[in-house]
């Protein structure tokens, strides 16, 4: 288990329905950590593939095209040392789930992007901003730094 302070070895992201926030959280830590941390997401229900999510994860480099989405019980694993739900739905099933695991389970607040109205372009704006907003907190709860240019 990863103590206050160190960085986590195993995280679940967990959302409604593993088609948005989550797997955008999964496929940002494992870009940002490659082969540091162990990396996995699902949701509370299975949703479906998100054209948004591919579109605005490929303006990053980061190719979504082999996320399928999952619930909690389809995870083959367990053991995560950290637990970061995106979605209060997903927060219940995240503490429901593991208050017999020594595990942290942290929620963070995130916009759902799918509710955004409007043009294309106003609708990616919405997922860009919640690309963006994972991106930082992942940045910061994981303690990620740059990679030393040489």
């Amino acid at each position: 288990m990863a103590g206050p302070g160190m960085r986590p070895t195993a995280v679940l992201f967990a959302c409604g329905m593993n088609s948005v926030r989550s797997p955008m959280a999964e496929a940002l830590t494992a870009k940002l950590f490659p082969g540091q941390i162990y990396v996995r997401s699902a949701g509370v229900r299975s949703g479906k593939i998100d054209p948004f999510v591919d579109a605005v994860m490929a303006e990053i480099g980061v190719d979504m095209s082999r996320h399928t989405p999952k619930t909690f019980e389809d995870l083959d694993e367990s053991g995560f040392d950290l637990v970061v739900t995106l979605a209060p739905e997903a927060h219940h099933k995240a503490l429901d789930m593991t208050r017999t695991e020594s595990v942290e389970v942290e929620y963070w607040p995130t916009l759902d992007p799918t509710l955004a109205t409007g043009s294309r372009e106003q609708i990616l704006g919405e997922y860009r901003a919640v690309r963006d907003q994972l991106m930082m907190r992942i940045k910061k709860r994981l303690d990620w730094a740059p990679p030393p240019s040489g």
